[in-house]
């Protein structure tokens, strides 16, 4: 992986876990230092291999490897870490995780809205296209000018319709 400096290159990592048919299913996700959801995988298991999975997935679909991981204390992420990245830091510090704790709040209230998810394969495919759109259309507001935010705002809506007309037409 190369050296340079990529936006997003500090990744904040987290799993909580989801209730799938009674069985206990862990969402593993990273967001970066943004707060723009990266990867998300549904895995049962939260374990080392689990973690490594997560890393590998992460790693094909960015192509690139952070200068930083922030994780809470589970030793999965070491593990992984040490064997998939060994030149990449890391800190373990829940304060410094805020990031990606708060990422969940939407999960959280898709999936109750949603009344649960109904198989891992279901969670899986909604969450993976609901972390672009919360990216597209979570702009910050607090950080930009109310013009420069109207701009983006309006750029996040013709995106959108550039990309549900193109959903209807196929």
């Amino acid at each position: 992986m190369e050296s340079q400096i990529w936006p997003g290159d500090i990744w904040h990592l987290d799993e909580i876990f989801v209730s799938i048919q009674g069985k206990r299913h862990y969402l593993w996700r990273v967001v970066d230092q943004d707060g723009e959801v990266l990867d998300i995988l549904v895995q049962p298991y939260r374990n080392q291999p689990a973690a490594e999975r997560f890393f590998r997935k992460l790693l094909k679909g960015l192509h690139y490897a952070p200068r930083l991981i922030v994780t809470d204390r589970l030793g999965s992420y070491g593990a992984a870490r040490r064997k998939l990245l060994p030149s990449v830091g890391h800190c373990q510090d829940r304060r410094l995780n805020n990031r990606a704790e708060v990422s969940h709040q939407p999960t959280r209230q898709r999936e109750y809205q949603m009344r649960r998810f109904k198989s891992p394969g279901q969670a899986q495919r909604f969450l993976s296209v609901q972390g672009p759109i919360n990216n597209l259309f979570r702009l910050g507001r607090h950080l930009l000018s109310a013009r420069h935010y109207r701009t983006l705002r309006t750029q996040a809506f013709a995106t959108w319709s550039e990309v549900t007309r193109l959903q209807e037409a196929a």
